[in-house]
């Protein structure tokens, strides 16, 4: 028999962070770990606002399905505050004298002045799917793996409010692809599409940020292969998004991490 998981709506929340208190190297005291996180924060913005132009595009196919209605809703919400919270730690970051203008001005411009402009809408949603099937793992990581134990508690309190409702909407934007267009060629070009801008885009964040920081390319590789070792993201992420991605019958809900986010909001009070 099998058992369906209960309807979630997402609901936004508005915490507040003190990034003020946030020092220059956050996670851990090093520089590798705090740019490779500052690296995907610097994407989260502009990426998420273009996951709600994507969805948006086809509120009218959804429009006699009220639960889904609500749910995208939702989605919505959660959506634009992660994006306004994130862009509030990046004045802090300028604050302590990154750059980001630049890298977010080519970011933007290829990704969203260019690539969403030439994609089809259904391509762009297929390629959401994707991008928020890679969070919700990111997110599920984060709990499982403790990955955010020697983090800043501001920088840790914020992640994991991102994680937490990442995991809530998972599946919000696969149902309105579901009722767009269900074709398995289509799912898996989007999901070709967001990999390549994902992790492209990732790393250049990440050696722009280390090299703005002055740290010796000695010391960036000592790290890095310490970090691989201990947090293998090409396979924790990328190969197990591709992986669980690729099978016909996959939907977000067949990973059963929704007990991880009830459980971190409730303790933090934001259930």
């Amino acid at each position: 028999m099998t058992v369906t998981a209960p309807a979630v709506i997402p609901r936004p929340r508005s915490p507040h962070f003190r990034f003020e208190d946030v020092p220059r190297h956050w996670f851990n005291g090093s520089p590798l770990a705090t740019h490779l996180s500052n690296g995907v924060h610097l994407l989260f913005p502009a990426g998420e606002r273009f996951f709600v132009r994507s969805v948006r595009h086809y509120m009218s196919v959804i429009e006699k399905d009220p639960l889904l209605r609500e749910q995208v809703r939702g989605f919505f919400g959660q959506e634009g505050r992660h994006a306004k919270a994130h862009e509030d730690q990046f004045e802090i970051l300028e604050a302590q004298g990154y750059r980001l203008k630049a890298f977010l001005r080519v970011y933007e411009a290829f990704a969203f002045g260019f690539l969403e402009r030439i994609m089809p809408p259904a391509a762009c949603l297929a390629a959401t799917v994707a991008a928020e099937h890679y969070t919700a793992i990111m997110a599920e990581n984060a709990f499982k793996l403790g990955l955010l134990d020697t983090a800043h508690p501001v920088m840790r309190d914020l992640l994991l409010w991102h994680a937490a409702e990442e995991i809530e909407h998972k599946s919000v934007a696969y149902d309105v692809l579901k009722r767009v267009n269900p074709s398995y060629a289509l799912r898996m070009a989007g999901m070709a599409v967001t990999t390549v801008m994902l992790a492209s885009f990732w790393a250049a964040a990440a050696l722009v940020l280390l090299a703005q920081d002055g740290t010796p390319p000695a010391e960036v590789l000592r790290e890095l292969k310490a970090f691989q070792q201990n947090h293998p993201v090409q396979e924790r992420v990328f190969a197990r998004g591709i992986r669980e991605y690729v099978r016909r019958s996959f939907h977000p809900s067949d990973n059963d991490n929704a007990g991880l986010a009830a459980s971190y909001l409730a303790s933090a009070r934001m259930a």
